[in-house]
């Protein structure tokens, strides 16, 4: 890949500023459905993008064709699109040369799973259901990248990623089993299924409640959701820099429980060490202690802030922003005593039930749709469990709610109870594989594999849940 790299560099010729990356993507996936694999898949794609400014204009395009007459065509037809396209003062110009501050996280085992290691895993979370109706998928997949600019920066990485994420159902209930690593080895399905399946059985002749406002304890697939939210609309450079963001650095705008950061280099992480414009990617903090501390950008929302670059940028990025892609929220405290509730409670999110007198315990939210950008204003469902929580116990299982909430204000300061130490990691779900489920919109031009959020979330307590109306069954009608 370096090779092709240095290619179209000379290609594009003398006088222009030039950017080429050039991405291997291989994602395998093995999908059932009745308790029976159904369809398994591979596929493997190189694609080259290359973005160059010439004359003031600048221009993007790419290709998957790696001969020299395909990457000759990409060459030719990005320089005519520049000469039709407006001039750009706004240009940032290239990344300098800079080492990378790691090599990321590498499994091999988990780059070359075969389709037997998919389907074991698959075996396992069906037995363990014992005997429910079953479905999901397992997938691995791996990226490897290179980047090189005519100012003379040059690097290579690459990542891989094992997710498993399923359903337990018996009739009017299902229950989830979902957990991302960078290591096959860690991804256990019978684990996940015997959860699932209980769940799923701790979800029959669910009640309704009246709609209302509710102490909660989201677990780590509903606090994902908030987190790829946050990310998107309020943590984006370019929203801020357009004035449509909440975040206000240097205020207090969480609680100071709440520590949020991006890794794609430390134990948990995902992702290229580098990001589309060749940046090497760093450890950023953008809430510490409750406090807004960073923005996430790319060179030309940096230039426009009167900052540096983070390291979040993304092909197509000048559409939609830079955003972090594998944001996660630091967790807080071990137990001293670890609590027990039975299987429906995430080990994580025990003490935090058992600390609650009156609320409900939230296993996912799906659907979610962003209402008010500026005040991150959220709709959606709750999803695969919903329960009354009554003097630190669980003792009712109860309809999906449909909520609206203004995430930042459920992290305001005071607001947040608790959170704990996950216990394991959470994949997005309904996405193409590295990518953020989508909230509402997805930026146009954005490269599925160029985005990582596999994050792994603490569970939280907080006293502010959304007022709701009506109930849902579990597959989100009307009841």
């Amino acid at each position: 890949m370096e090779d092709i790299a240095r290619r179209v560099l000379s290609m594009v010729g003398p006088g222009v500023e030039a950017e080429v990356f050039v991405g291997h993507t291989a994602l395998a996936l093995t999908r059932f459905a009745n308790s029976f694999i159904h369809q398994n898949v591979a596929d493997a794609t190189t694609s080259v993008r290359l973005r160059l400014h010439a004359d003031g204009r600048t221009a993007s395009g790419s290709t998957t064709v790696t001969t020299d007459e395909g990457l000759a065509g990409l060459v030719r037809r990005t320089r005519e699109a520049a000469r039709l396209l407006p001039p750009d003062p706004a240009w940032p110009g290239l990344a300098p040369p800079a080492p990378l501050a790691g090599e990321g996280n590498w499994d091999e085992a988990t780059a070359q799973a075969s389709p037997d290691a998919r389907a074991d895993r698959v075996h396992a979370f069906v037995d363990a259901a014992g005997g429910l109706e079953t479905a999901g998928y397992c997938r691995t997949m791996y990226a490897a990248g290179a980047f090189a600019n005519s100012a003379g920066q040059s690097v290579t990485g690459r990542t891989a990623e094992v997710a498993m994420d399923a359903i337990a159902r018996i009739e009017g209930a299902d229950g989830l089993g979902r957990l991302a690593s960078g290591r096959l080895s860690e991804v256990d399905g019978a684990v996940l299924g015997a959860r699932a399946a209980a769940k799923a059985r701790a979800s029959a002749d669910a009640v309704e409640l009246p709609p209302g406002r509710y102490e909660v304890v989201l677990e780590a697939p509903a606090v994902a959701d908030l987190l790829q939210n946050l990310a998107l609309y309020g943590f984006n450079g370019k929203a801020y820099n357009e004035r449509r963001s909440f975040a206000e650095p240097g205020a207090e705008q969480f609680d100071r429980a709440i520590t949020l950061v991006d890794d794609t280099l430390g134990a948990a992480g995902l992702g290229l060490p580098f990001d589309a414009e060749g940046t090497p990617k760093r450890r950023v903090a953008f809430v510490s202690s409750g406090v807004t501390e960073s923005l996430a950008h790319d060179r030309r929302t940096a230039a426009e802030a009167g900052a540096e670059t983070t390291g979040h940028a993304l092909p197509g990025g000048n559409t939609f922003g830079a955003f972090p892609a594998s944001m996660r929220l630091e967790p807080g405290p071990a137990s001293a005593s670890p609590t027990e509730l039975g299987v429906v409670v995430d080990p994580a999110a025990a003490a935090l039930v058992a600390g609650v007198e009156r609320g409900l315990l939230v296993t996912d939210l799906w659907y979610t749709r962003v209402l008010d950008p500026k005040s991150l204003v959220v709709t959606g469902l709750t999803r695969n469990g919903v329960w009354l929580i009554e003097n630190g116990e669980i003792t009712t299982p109860v309809r999906n709610f449909r909520f609206t909430q203004s995430y930042p204000q459920a992290l305001a300061p005071g607001a947040v109870l608790g959170w704990a130490r996950p216990s394991r990691r959470c994949p997005t779900v309904g996405a193409p594989p590295g990518v953020p489920r989508r909230p509402s919109a997805w930026p146009r031009g954005t490269s599925p594999a160029a985005l990582r959020a596999d994050p792994p979330p603490a569970p939280v307590r907080s006293k502010l849940l959304p007022a709701t109306w009506g109930s849902f069954d579990h597959r989100g009608r009307r009841a």
